[in-house]
């Protein structure tokens, strides 16, 4: 894809497991570059998901739906995350979540068997795939624990730390279905956070 270059990817590995250019290097061999446009779908329920990516640039959201049938998002992929269905990925079953770009997405795609490939080829992709899944997983307990311990203002703070550019580019109903807010009390947050 025009104007990509494997930099930000090779970035994100090395923060993730430390080592040599070359090293890193080889661990991004069977990824490659992919457009996502605005609004269209990685994964769509009840299907395996066989991608995993790293997003170069732009901004994607999972969700599902509750019992009443509302539409919740459950998290959002921004520029240097990764996003993928772990549990449909690694354990191939039926996804049970959307995943959507929001805006246009330039991102650096791996297939779930060249994944396996370098898993088995490649002893430094397997060390970070590893940290990466633990990484991940880490992010989902906190954000589990944040729901239980935390009140919808510090969701909200944190979420902003975490993901400053998502104001810009998310629609707040997104925000809010997230955060697990009415869109009215989210409103009422912001103008409290921009009173602070």
């Amino acid at each position: 894809m025009k104007g990509m270059t494997r930099d930000r990817l090779i970035d994100y590995i090395r923060q993730v497991l430390p080592m040599s250019l070359v090293q890193a290097m080889k661990v991004t061999v069977k990824f490659h570059p992919v457009p996502v446009e605005r609004n269209a779908y990685v994964l769509k329920a009840s299907a395996i998901c066989n991608t995993s990516y790293f997003v170069e640039q732009g901004v994607l959201r999972s969700y599902t739906y509750d019992l009443d049938g509302n539409e919740v998002t459950t998290a959002f992929f921004t520029s240097g995350t990764y996003c993928s269905d772990l549990l449909s990925f690694f354990k191939r079953t039926p996804a049970r979540e959307y995943i959507q770009a929001i805006t246009d997405v330039r991102a650096w795609a791996i297939s779930y068997a060249d994944m396996q490939e370098s898993f088995h080829t490649i002893p430094e992709f397997r060390e970070f795939g590893r940290l990466n899944i633990v990484g991940q997983y880490s992010l989902l307990k906190e954000r589990m624990l944040s729901n239980l311990q935390e009140t919808a203002e510090k969701r909200y703070s944190d979420l902003i730390g975490i993901y400053p550019e998502i104001l810009q580019q998310v629609p707040l109903k997104y925000i809010a279905s997230y955060l697990g807010i009415a869109d009215t009390s989210l409103s009422r947050i912001r103008k409290e956070a921009l009173k602070k």
